[in-house]
């Protein structure tokens, strides 16, 4: 940890509780979901689908909120900021992500819309289709960063997902500008390839102009710099900002700085939910960034704490990350 760092790495995100249940192809066909994106509902949609779906989990959830636990659970001092609205889910989520030794401060809103969730279907390949009511989580805009939470964290990490409206794009500059006046770092994640496509145009300068460090997966690397492969990707990723961190599914992921290049393969597991691959992926990586261990080293944990959260159901892991650390 640097020296004068308190915390390792602060998340920013939508804060929503998930709810998984496991249906077939037909059922995302009959309700004309998109399978494996992430779609965004309104409240009564969110409402008619939840009736639909079977018997579900509902635990606390959000991309970044998963990464920040998964921080946590390696052993690093981790803390988190989202709008969550002043009711059961809302209490549910602070309560969750405390327990995990988060740090999480942001008053709940007494006005507007309730606590967010996130409806996901795991269909039998493991895959899963993600319906998002974000409800009080998207209002979240720059008077709710924290400015000493950022200037504590070796990293600050940015969900994609959030990306949606003004006041949360404008957070986004306000927080990386926090952290690097005070010498610290920004990591971004892409999340999703329709995220990618709806604000590539802002996403871009974000990226060029505050991030050190990137997560995406071949599909969202690839839309963002307009390349037909992912080898163009990782050359244009390895230009335009500091360290990239490419995943391939069951490929594995490629990690790049500069003149290095790091394949990392994948680590065998029987997959049952790939909920939280990717945000696990980068709680693993942060951990090792955040601890001074080499590229190839934080690539091992990225895959390490994928491979556990996709082995059982939910986007958070089932045991303490740091107890399979060897």
């Amino acid at each position: 940890m640097t020296a004068d760092a308190t915390l390792d790495v602060v998340g920013i995100g939508n804060a929503l509780v998930d709810v998984l249940s496991h249906e077939t192809d037909e059922f995302v066909a009959a309700q004309g979901l998109v399978k494996s994106a992430m779609t965004l509902i309104e409240p009564d949609r969110a409402e008619q689908l939840y009736q639909a779906m079977g018997p579900g989990i509902e635990m606390s959830g959000g991309s970044a909120a998963n990464t920040i636990a998964g921080v946590a659970s390696f052993g690093a001092r981790a803390a988190y900021m989202g709008r969550v609205y002043d009711d059961q889910l809302g209490a549910v989520f602070a309560h969750d992500l405390r327990a995990q030794g988060v740090t999480f401060d942001n008053k709940p809103a007494s006005d507007g819309p309730s606590t967010g969730r996130c409806l996901i279907v795991v269909t039998p390949d493991a895959h899963r289709t993600m319906n998002t009511c974000l409800g009080a989580s998207a209002l979240f805009g720059p008077d709710d960063v924290d400015p000493d939470l950022v200037r504590s964290a070796q990293v600050t990490f940015l969900e994609g997902y959030l990306f949606d409206r003004p006041e949360s794009k404008e957070a986004y500059w306000v927080a990386s500008k926090y952290a690097r006046d005070a010498g610290r770092k920004v990591a971004l994640t892409l999340s999703d390839l329709f995220c990618v496509e709806r604000h590539h145009d802002d996403f871009v300068p974000l990226v060029r102009e505050r991030v050190d460090i990137l997560f995406a997966n071949e599909a969202e690397a690839c839309a963002l710099w307009g390349c037909d492969e992912v080898g163009a990707a990782v050359e244009r990723a390895r230009a335009e900002v500091a360290v990239a961190c490419i995943t391939l599914s069951e490929k594995g992921s490629i990690v790049v700085a500069g003149a290095e290049t790091h394949e990392i393969p994948a680590r065998p597991v029987d997959v049952v939910d790939t909920t939280g691959a990717g945000d696990l992926y980068a709680s693993g990586f942060l951990y090792g960034y955040t601890s001074g261990l080499p590229l190839a080293r934080c690539g091992e944990l990225g895959t390490l704490a994928a491979a556990e959260v996709i082995s059982h159901i939910g986007a958070r892991p089932d045991v303490p990350l740091s107890t399979l650390l060897s």
